[in-house]
C-alpha cells in the first residue's frame, strides 16, 4: 500500500514547513492527486488519520482533490481530459498520435496553520 508512504511524505512536508515558519498547528492539508498516480483516495485518507496521531497535525483534515488525466491529440489539435486511467487513444477523434500532459500530480497546494 503505497499510500501509506505518500501519507507520510505528505505529514513530514507539511510539519516540516510549518516549524521552520513558527506555526503550532495544523489544521487542514488539501492535496491534488492526478489519477494516473493510481492513489486509493479511502486509503490514503485512513493511513493520514492513522500517522497524524501525536503530531502538530492531529486534527488536521485532509482533503483530496482528484486531479482528471489530460493530453494533447496531434491528429485533432485538441486537448482532452478524462477519468479513465487508461488511454490508448484521442477521447475525442479516435486518434494514436497524442501525449498525456496531465493526471500524474501530486502536490499540496493550500494549508492552513495556527
Amino acid at each position: 500500500m503505497h499510500e501509506a508512504s505518500i501519507a507520510q511524505s505528505i505529514l513530514d512536508i507539511a510539519i516540516r514547513e510549518c516549524s521552520r515558519n513558527g506555526y503550532e498547528r495544523i489544521e487542514r492539508i488539501k492535496v491534488e492527486i492526478g489519477l494516473l498516480n493510481s492513489v486509493h483516495k479511502d486509503s490514503l485518507l485512513f493511513a493520514f488519520n492513522a500517522l497524524k496521531t501525536n503530531t502538530i497535525a492531529e486534527s488536521a483534515q485532509l482533503d483530496i482533490e482528484e486531479k482528471p488525466v489530460g493530453g494533447h491529440c496531434n491528429d485533432c489539435e485538441r486537448y482532452f481530459t478524462t477519468n479513465d486511467i487508461f488511454v490508448f487513444s484521442c477521447p475525442l477523434c479516435g486518434g494514436m498520435n497524442f501525449s498525456i500532459n496531465q493526471g500524474r500530480e501530486l502536490n499540496i497546494i493550500e494549508m492552513e496553520v495556527k
